[in-house]
């Protein structure tokens, strides 16, 4: 892409302007930061004089750190485009919120002209991002970090979203790629494959969507199926996203181009999620997974740069071990995944493939997704069932995950207490059956990949962890309640911590408190020190469901536990050698064409789609 100045040099954009979407988020502190008359228009930035844009944002900073570690980046400028005349100034970013002028120039524009800032980079580190100021009315239509430095390759990009009964939502994920194919230069570069595993979407026919109908064996499946098709269609890199995860669209062109760019071949990119309750702070970029998982930078809010900056320098360096990218977001190189999805059903795939397949992931700026359920209100006996056994797993089958007898028997253990405490019995009895099945071996997750069985069990089970909606008319749950007293007495802390929440203490259930909790606190310890009676409440306060202490249940589900992870300890060596073996063929191929049942005619997509017409 030429520069309309007239400049010989032909421009490669690597990272351009993204603005608000109020159908995604319309918090404008993410994108710019504007002072005087500035206002959005159709894309385009209408300035008022002596107004001011500045893009130390999460949005529109640019990783000068990131690009030049991950693809040895030599050349860079900013092209500004539009109508008027602007001071352009460039500032660089460091550590502890240092910043530096790197250049300022003014700026004439006329008739939509286009001019580039050539940026120094021989002494420069950490961030960057620009300040404009207008000298007079003016519009401003693109801001691109730009280069004349060629890419390593062109990749070919399959994105595949697997869903199952969410019609609704992944109708919307494709129309709005639809959208952004039409007019995107990488049109012939990236496509959507939809994996239907409900059989039940309805997608309208258009250019680079295509949707495969698929036997429900979950996530792992779904994405297993994408993936064997982006290996037939000779996609170079495969992108596997959630369908109700919404990005904005040129989220895509940053991810194709980092990956164009990256000198290693084996680099993926990990997008990074935003929290239910608040689209402006991070649920995790990233996370890392060791005896469990653990969100990076969750609680990050995005409007405050210094906390961005602080995130994007760490992300620049080396990342711990364990690290790994959820599916909501996963862009990987095909040729670097010899391993498959194990099929856990959901829950754990994404980590184990992460960590088998060795990626070299990296989390980009502005490659963020946007989820309206609340992460930490989806656990259920169901979910917690399959963290154990997936982390139980986890340990056993990767070498280089292994912990030993003790500390994983220490994992079951740690997923036992969080749950006695809340007095979620029903929730222990899911957590028996998951150490029971990964005592198994991966042989029973090849036999129930579909887990109907398993999911009929633990429905089963639920009686008191169920969600009920409050009688109508009935008053709304108080959820602020008194402090714990708990916390000010350290004595009476210790003694709830110490007999599992009054377990070990007689007649507890007469003496204990009652607390009314938010379900995203179900596994907030220090609000449950001393309560014999808890009910929790959904974000909506519509619906709740109230556990009580019951030490027969306790005893019940306390004894089988104790046995099961008695044999975890007892047989470990060869659990380990039988996880090993086993998650091999699991994760190959073959299997998973055997298991999903693929021919010729079966690998064939439900309908190819047609181009979509211009007017």
């Amino acid at each position: 892409m030429s520069d309309t100045d007239g400049a010989s040099a032909s421009f490669q954009v690597l990272q351009g302007l993204i603005l608000p979407e109020p159908e995604l988020c319309d918090e404008m502190a993410l994108y710019l930061r504007l002072q005087g008359g500035v206002h959005v228009a159709q894309g385009i930035l209408h300035c008022e004089p002596a107004a001011i844009l500045r893009g130390d944002t999460y949005y529109s900073l640019f990783n000068i750190g990131k690009w030049r570690r991950q693809c040895a980046l030599s050349d860079l400028a900013l092209r500004v485009q539009g109508r008027g005349r602007f001071e352009v100034t460039i500032w660089c970013a460091t550590a502890c919120d240092v910043r530096r002028l790197v250049v300022t120039q003014m700026l004439t524009l006329e008739a939509q002209a286009s001019i580039t800032l050539p940026i120094d980079l021989e002494d420069t580190a950490g961030v960057l991002y620009y300040e404009i100021r207008s000298l007079g009315a003016g519009q401003i239509t693109a801001l691109d970090w730009v280069t004349i430095q060629s890419p390593v390759r062109a990749p070919q990009l399959m994105l595949s979203v697997t869903t199952y009964k969410r019609e609704a939502a992944v109708a919307r994920t494709a129309e709005r790629f639809a959208a952004f194919i039409a007019d995107s230069p990488l049109a012939d570069r990236i496509t959507l494959l939809i994996v239907d595993n409900g059989a039940s979407a309805e997608i309208a026919p258009a250019r680079g969507i295509e949707v495969i109908q698929n036997e429900n064996l979950g996530g792992s499946g779904g994405f297993a199926r994408g993936l064997l098709a982006a290996r037939a269609r000779g996609a170079s890199h495969c992108l596997f996203m959630d369908d109700d995860a919404a990005i904005h669209m040129q989220s895509l062109e940053r991810t194709w181009t980092f990956l164009a760019y990256a000198t290693d071949p084996a680099t993926a990119v990990i997008g990074g999620i935003s929290s239910g309750r608040d689209p402006a702070v991070l649920w995790e970029n990233g996370a890392v997974f060791n005896s469990r998982c653990r969100p990076c930078y969750n609680g990050v809010d995005l409007r405050a740069f210094s906390s961005v900056l602080e995130m994007e320098l760490e992300t620049t360096l080396p990342p711990p071990q364990g690290h790994y990218g959820g599916w909501w977001y996963f862009a990987f190189p095909v040729d670097h995944a010899p391993h498959m999805p194990f099929p856990f059903f959901v829950r754990g795939d994404d980590i184990s493939f992460s960590l088998v397949n060795r990626f070299n992931a990296v989390t980009l700026p502005g490659v963020l997704c946007f989820q309206d359920l609340d992460f930490s209100e989806r656990e259920s006996p169901l979910t917690l069932y399959l963290d154990l056994r997936s982390h139980l797993a986890h340990h056993m089958a990767l070498p280089e995950m292994a912990l030993g007898r003790w500390r994983t028997a220490r994992i079951a253990a740690w997923f036992f207490a969080r749950s006695l405490c809340g007095c979620h019995y029903e929730t222990l009895a899911a957590l028996n059956l998951a150490i029971e099945d990964a005592l198994k071996g991966p042989d029973f997750f090849a036999q129930n990949a579909d887990m109907a069985q398993r999911r009929s069990d633990i429905a089963a089970l639920r009686h008191d962890e169920l969600w009920r909606d409050l009688p109508l008319g009935a008053p709304l749950p108080d959820t602020s309640g008194p402090a714990n007293p708990m916390k000010q007495n350290s004595v009476e802390h210790l003694v709830m911590k110490f007999t599992l929440n009054g377990h070990l203490l007689p007649f507890f259930s007469r003496w204990g408190r009652s607390v009314t909790l938010r379900a995203r606190h179900r596994g907030s310890l220090g609000k449950l020190w001393g309560a014999s009676q808890i009910t929790y409440v959904d974000t909506q306060k519509r619906q709740t469901y109230t556990v009580h202490h019951n030490k027969r249940a306790m005893l019940r589900e306390g004894g089988r536990m104790i046995s099961s992870m008695v044999r975890l300890v007892w047989r470990y060596d060869s659990l380990c050698t039988q996880w090993r073996t086993g998650y091999d063929g699991l994760t190959r191929g073959d299997f998973w064409e055997r298991r999903l049942g693929m021919s010729e005619s079966t690998a064939k997509p439900a309908h190819l789609s047609k181009p979509l017409r211009k007017n």
